[in-house]
């Protein structure tokens, strides 16, 4: 017979296999993203979207709302957006019983359970630190007063990795604050026809709502609660410092990051592959993480967070040569 903490799991994990068939009743393929986005939402964490234009993040981000009943608004990140537009501001109103004029603070759409910051990086370093201390605290502070946020807070953000006038590249300590950096690539031929079918007709499809804010909460928890071992965690940490130059043991490994990384990770970058390996595992209704959660999620958890060299983009090398390097050189926990 099933504990009531059994139970309770297993209901869990009944509304998230719910989310995920809502969600691919309007996203056709593009699986990998599906599981990444969930995967930040499941840990508490934001996304970095990027990919060409037309390829449907915003209605992933809104299928995701629709989805799980969340509150979702929708911010465009533009040259003149200033920060008040995004946390709001105070507005003077007037009392017409007294003729007595105040201050009052108009919420802005930052107070959201979603928010998609679009094109993020077409705003000015000003205006996308307005997001700094949401992201990092689940808090604004306008005025002198700090205000709460929502409780979940996600933020996904987008931005266009082939238009590069007119932008304003977001700054290594913001990418830092997102949980993963998730890459769109074109659908292959079968989705493609798949979705010139299903977005051309008179029908349109619209999820149902599977799961609330509160039992969001709940699984979000329950991710803290998901098991590793010392040696995955192990594992987790010298992925991590393999990066660093100055903290890596191998010869072979250190030659090759002496050319290709300019700059390694932080801590923040093993806390985030932990969490987001977690997040997996209970995806696939596991309550321990293993090797290929962590393997699986290094591209996206590094890919904002390590710097290039000079010499790497000269070779022509991008990050997944580069994970590749660390995953066949860092030795995995239980093998020689």
């Amino acid at each position: 017979m099933l504990t009531t903490l059994e139970n309770s799991i297993e209901q869990q994990l009944h509304n998230l296999d719910n989310l995920q068939q809502e969600i691919a009743r309007v996203i056709v393929g593009q699986k990998p993203v599906v599981e990444q986005m969930l995967i930040c939402l499941l840990a508490g964490g934001h996304a970095l979207l990027e990919g060409v234009p037309g390829l449907g993040k915003t209605l992933l981000v809104k299928t995701l709302a629709d989805a799980s009943a969340l509150d979702f608004k929708r911010v465009q990140f533009t040259p003149d957006l200033m920060p008040g537009d995004i946390l709001g501001s105070e507005i003077l109103e007037e009392d017409h019983s007294s003729g007595k004029r105040f201050f009052k603070f108009q919420r802005g759409p930052i107070f959201t359970n979603i928010l998609l910051a679009d094109e993020i990086n077409r705003t000015p370093p000003k205006t996308q630190a307005a997001l700094l201390e949401s992201m990092q605290e689940g808090s604004v502070t306008v005025s002198g007063k700090t205000l709460a946020l929502p409780d979940p807070y996600f933020v996904l953000a987008t931005q266009n990795p082939i238009e590069q006038a007119g932008t304003y590249p977001l700054p290594e300590a913001q990418l830092d604050r997102f949980l993963l950096n998730i890459h769109i690539d074109y659908p292959d031929e079968q989705d493609e026809v798949e979705i010139l079918r299903t977005t051309t007709g008179v029908a349109r499809i619209k999820p149902s709502p599977s799961l609330d804010a509160e039992q969001l909460c709940e699984m979000q928890k329950l991710v803290r609660e998901i098991h590793v071992s010392d040696d995955l965690y192990r594992y987790a940490a010298a992925l991590v410092r393999a990066t660093r130059i100055e903290t890596n043991g191998s010869d072979a490994l250190q030659q090759t990051l002496h050319q290709w990384i300019k700059w390694g990770a932080g801590p923040r970058a093993g806390q985030a592959l932990i969490l987001a390996a977690k997040a997996r595992a209970l995806l696939q209704r596991r309550l321990a993480i293993t090797r290929e959660d962590i393997r699986s999620l290094l591209l996206p958890v590094l890919r904002h967070r390590v710097l290039l060299s000079f010499q790497a983009q000269a070779d022509g090398v991008q990050m997944p040569q580069l994970i590749d390097e660390l995953l066949a050189t860092v030795p995995e926990p239980g093998r020689d």
